[in-house]
């Protein structure tokens, strides 16, 4: 992902859950979210129902990596942490983008975040509130949970307006310094929304292979907008977990068995809920347990597994 639905028509987002799941694409490249993952899901629910350039830059980027890798005064420790548990991002992505301007590449990423998250309600804020409060008038007990995760993005993102604006212009400038200066998630968010750091397919397929390697579970979710249908037939990701609607989904069920907050009130979760309508019916269930229960059939679970199983096992001697 990406980014999400962005003012979608709001009797859209109460329709059944196999028709909302094509908002999946959130929390991967351009919205993690993140890329789009609107295909795949679509896709896996009907099933159910029915070398030079590269290698410059690779180095580069590497040493950039090293040299950004320190915290700024005044930021937590741990800036993605501090992001699930922020109930004020207005105030920290000011915190985050000083840190950025000043070359701490990871500030960026985690700011960049904020923006596609808040993307939505920052567009027009009163008329999220209007959108809110006509969808409440519906009193409808399906979409008590995604009223509950629209407050919490209204809350949270309180402070943003149009004036800011976040949208697909920001997030490429954001997520493209952040990958000059060597965060390897920007740089895959980058490939998710159709902007590579280069087009050339070593560079393509080298990052890939640095992502697997790395094991990071905002890269993972960053790259799999990019490694799903739009992937498919496209050599430079021959033999790679690429390519099909379900290697999309296989990503990220990855990224989060790696450690990306997938629990029901996680950032990626209320952003699916509050601006896609995606909403589990099973307030406890988490982003994993809903994909297998929503988008994968029993008989692609195997599948799945397998690729996830492949993900997670990183490439020795790739960097």
């Amino acid at each position: 992902m990406f980014s999400l639905l962005a003012r979608k028509p709001w009797y859209l987002l109460v329709l059944p859950a196999a028709v909302l799941m094509a908002a999946l694409g959130a929390r991967s490249g351009s919205s993690l979210q993140a890329g789009n993952a609107e295909a795949a899901v679509v896709a896996a629910a009907s099933d159910k129902n029915t070398a030079g350039v590269a290698t410059s830059m690779l180095g580069a980027t590497t040493l950039m990596a090293e040299r950004s890798t320190a915290v700024a005064a005044g930021l937590p420790l741990d800036l993605r942490a501090a992001l699930e548990a922020g109930t004020d991002l207005f105030a920290y992505a000011q915190q985050l983008q000083a840190a950025a301007d000043a070359g701490n590449a990871e500030a960026g990423w985690v700011a960049s975040r904020i923006y596609d998250h808040c993307g939505v309600f920052a567009m027009d804020p009163s008329g999220y509130a209007l959108d809110s409060a006509a969808l409440q008038r519906m009193d409808l007990d399906a979409i008590s949970a995604m009223l509950a995760a629209r407050g919490r993005v209204r809350q949270s993102c309180a402070g943003f307006s149009a004036a800011d604006g976040l949208g697909r212009g920001r997030l490429l400038q954001q997520r493209l310094a952040s990958a000059k200066a060597g965060n390897l998630a920007a740089e895959a968010a980058l490939l998710s929304m159709g902007e590579p750091l280069s087009d050339a397919p070593e560079y393509r397929r080298a990052l890939v292979e640095r992502v697997q390697s790395s094991q990071d579970p905002e890269a993972f979710l960053a790259i799999s907008g990019a490694m799903g249908t739009a992937a498919a037939g496209d050599e430079a990701y021959s033999g790679l977990v690429a390519g099909t609607q379900f290697s999309q989904l296989a990503w990220q069920v990855a990224a989060c068995q790696l450690g990306l907050a997938c629990g029901p009130d996680s950032t990626l979760m209320v952003a699916y809920c509050a601006n896609g309508g995606i909403c589990s019916r099973d307030p406890r269930q988490d982003f994993e347990s809903f994909v297998y229960d929503a988008a994968v059939s029993r008989q692609g679970m195997e599948k799945m597994n397998e690729m996830v199983s492949s993900l997670r096992k990183a490439r020795r001697g790739v960097r």
